[in-house]
C-alpha cells in the first residue's frame, strides 16, 4: 500500500504512545496509559483527518487492520467491551482508538476521556504489555484477509 512520503506522526501522539508495529496502512501505537489496554491505529497518509478521505482500497485496508487489532485485543485481554473511536477534536490527524473496557475499570461505564488521570506504565508494566502484544508485530496479512471472507 502506498503512503505519502511526507507523513509525520502528530507530536502529541508521538509523546503519548509507544510504537508497536508498522502495518500495510497504519502505524500501531500503544497508548502510555496503564488504566486500560489501549492501542491506536494511524494511517500513514499525510494531511489526513477523516476516514472518508481515504481511498476505497485504503478504507478496506483500514477495516482489515482495525478488525485484526480489535479481535486480537479482545482475545488477549478478554475485555467486557471494546471501544473503537476516531474523534480528532484535539489531535486532528486521523487516528483510531481501540480501548479494551472492563466493568471494574476506572471509568466504567462512561467514556474514558477526562474521567481519571492518565497513569503511565511502569517499566515492568510496559515490558509485560509489550509481551502481551507480541502477535501484533508481524501478522500474516494473507491469512488474515482470507479469514475475513
Amino acid at each position: 500500500m502506498t503512503n505519502a512520503p511526507d507523513f509525520q506522526l502528530d507530536s502529541r501522539l508521538q509523546n503519548d504512545t509507544l510504537h508497536i508495529a508498522s502495518w500495510p496502512l497504519c502505524e500501531v501505537l500503544l497508548m502510555n496509559d496503564a488504566n486500560y489496554p489501549w492501542c491506536i491505529l494511524v494511517p500513514r497518509v499525510a494531511g489526513l483527518s477523516e476516514i472518508y478521505d481515504l481511498t476505497r482500497s485504503q478504507r478496506q485496508q483500514l477495516d482489515l487492520e482495525s478488525w485484526f487489532l480489535s479481535t486480537s485485543l479482545m482475545d488477549i485481554f478478554q475485555g467486557k467491551k471494546l471501544n473503537v473511536a476516531a474523534l480528532g477534536n484535539v489531535v486532528r490527524q486521523l487516528h483510531i482508538h481501540h480501548v479494551v473496557r472492563y466493568t471494574d475499570d476506572p471509568a466504567w461505564p462512561a467514556p474514558i476521556w477526562g474521567k481519571v488521570p492518565v497513569r503511565a506504565h511502569t517499566e515492568a508494566e510496559l515490558r509485560a504489555r509489550l509481551q502481551q502484544l507480541e502477535k501484533l508485530k508481524q501478522p500474516d496479512w494473507a491469512a488474515i484477509s482470507l479469514s475475513m471472507v
